[in-house]
């Protein structure tokens, strides 16, 4: 059973729902079963689903069928009418978590019933939750669209002459159509940023022509995507940045906690792949981002910040030369890190910090306790101690260091972009190693080249230090 749907999905209960599946269980609306109720008492009892042992099938058919003689089938039956009633419990919380929804529900099936003084009042209710909702992104525009088609179908059965509501369920349908296909044009491009996919976005050149009508462009949840995507198609102009940001700044409140979290992350990429290219100015903005987005909590999803997003913001950080933000952040939000995670995120940005604080003796030291199962983290090792026997004039270890790590790229998955910025960071660190620092020529040159690579992750390093030379 270790290995079951059923108990995949039961592992993610929280206690509120074991109390609310329980009462469930005991209704016969939902199920008459005393062998499915016993089931789920024993899987919620003490450790039975996190421990193997447990989820034996001789074991757990022994105790809910007093010593009976095993029988996997008779056992299979009782897990598949478990998960039934689980399932549907599921659907039933689902729709409940959406009052808009399931009372839309309800005025259809007054409909149908044709019910007409039971749908007015219910469809009344309807329009006024969703003038009460607190936000007003895609699925309340969703929601929006299904309510004018809800009135519509009803006044259509009547064959009354009278005004139906068609301009609303268009306008409704146009408005979800332009923000939803906007908001899949910005996940579209991004994922091709990273991944080198090419998508054919179809009307897409049709919706950002059309989305500039004053009456639509104000709408927050068509403003923040197409600000996003034209930010993301012409870098050369950062005022669709600027717009975006002012767009995030304004309207934070009127998104989900899950969609929101998705725009800053959009934000944060646009600054991240200006970062990449050398433009400074947006090494700032990412970390107000990050900031923002972590002190508030949205960056902070089911309790846990992700171990990139706080390794991110403290490279971000001390880039900034944000030495003492970084030095209450790491114990402040170490606990928002997976268990798995922690030891290891922890050892290495403490040693991050002392290398830009220039205690290299100290940074290797902690090094040393870094897991090195992670690929990146690997890399994002191997690169500070580049750079710590580049500034403690360790040629030998470092021409050793750069061999042994283009190694370990070719050996590994990485995607295009990472392999590629690495291979430039061997390449260009050992130009910089060679460069006759008497030759002006040779200097200028591999400024040019440095300047000129793409993607190059720590272009600024390597120019300062030609620089010094």
């Amino acid at each position: 059973m270790e290995n079951s749907h059923l108990v995949a999905i039961m592992r993610t209960f929280s206690a509120k729902e074991v109390r609310s599946v329980r009462k469930w269980l005991s209704s016969p609306a939902h199920n008459q079963r005393d062998d499915v109720v016993q089931l789920f008492e024993y899987l919620m009892a003490g450790a039975h689903l996190t421990e193997e042992k447990f989820l034996d099938k001789e074991r757990v058919f022994s105790k809910i069928f007093n010593g009976e003689p095993f029988d996997d089938a008779k056992l299979r039956q009782s897990m598949h009418f478990l998960l039934k009633a689980i399932e549907e419990f599921l659907i039933y919380e689902e729709l409940r978590g959406d009052e808009v929804r399931s009372r839309m529900a309800l005025s259809s099936v007054y409909r149908k019933r044709k019910l007409d003084k039971a749908f007015q009042k219910t469809i009344n209710s309807v329009e006024t939750l969703q003038e009460k909702a607190p936000y007003r992104d895609e699925h309340y525009l969703r929601n929006e669209y299904l309510l004018q088609l809800e009135k519509y179908t009803f006044q259509e059965g009547k064959k009354r002459t009278a005004e139906m509501n068609l301009q609303e369920v268009s306008d409704a349908l146009d408005t979800t159509f332009l923000a939803d296909k906007l908001r899949q044009s910005c996940l579209m491009i991004a994922h091709q940023a990273v991944y080198k996919a090419r998508y054919n976005i179809g009307l897409l050149e049709e919706v950002l022509q059309y989305v500039k009508r004053p009456e639509l462009i104000k709408n927050p949840a068509i403003a923040i995507y197409y600000n996003g995507y034209m930010a993301f198609t012409h870098e050369g102009n950062s005022d669709y940045f600027q717009a975006l940001r002012q767009e995030i700044q304004n309207n934070l409140h009127l998104f989900s906690h899950s969609e929101i979290r998705d725009i800053f992350l959009m934000a944060i990429n646009y600054c991240i792949r200006k970062m990449n290219v050398g433009e400074a100015t947006f090494v700032r903005e990412a970390f107000e981002l990050y900031r923002s987005g972590i002190e508030e909590g949205i960056l902070i999803e089911n309790g846990l910040v992700s171990r990139f997003t706080f390794l991110n913001v403290i490279r971000i950080a001390l880039r900034l030369g944000e030495f003492s933000w970084v030095e209450s952040f790491i114990p402040e939000y170490k606990e928002y890190l997976a268990p798995k995670f922690r030891d290891t995120i922890v050892h290495y940005s403490k040693a991050k910090l002392l290398f830009e604080k220039k205690d290299y003796a100290a940074a290797m030291e902690l090094l040393a306790h870094v897991d090195y199962d992670d690929v990146l983290l690997t890399l994002n090792a191997r690169l500070m101690l580049i750079k710590i026997f580049y500034e403690t004039d360790e040629y030998d270890a470092l021409d050793s260091l750069l061999e042994s790590m283009r190694t370990y790229i070719h050996r590994k998955d990485l995607t295009s972009s990472y392999k590629s910025n690495y291979q430039n960071i061997i390449r260009y660190t050992k130009k910089l190693v060679r460069v006759n620092p008497y030759d002006g020529g040779q200097k200028s040159k591999l400024k040019t080249e440095i300047i000129a690579a793409n993607p190059l992750t720590e272009k600024s390093w390597l120019l300062e230090h030609l620089e010094k030379l």
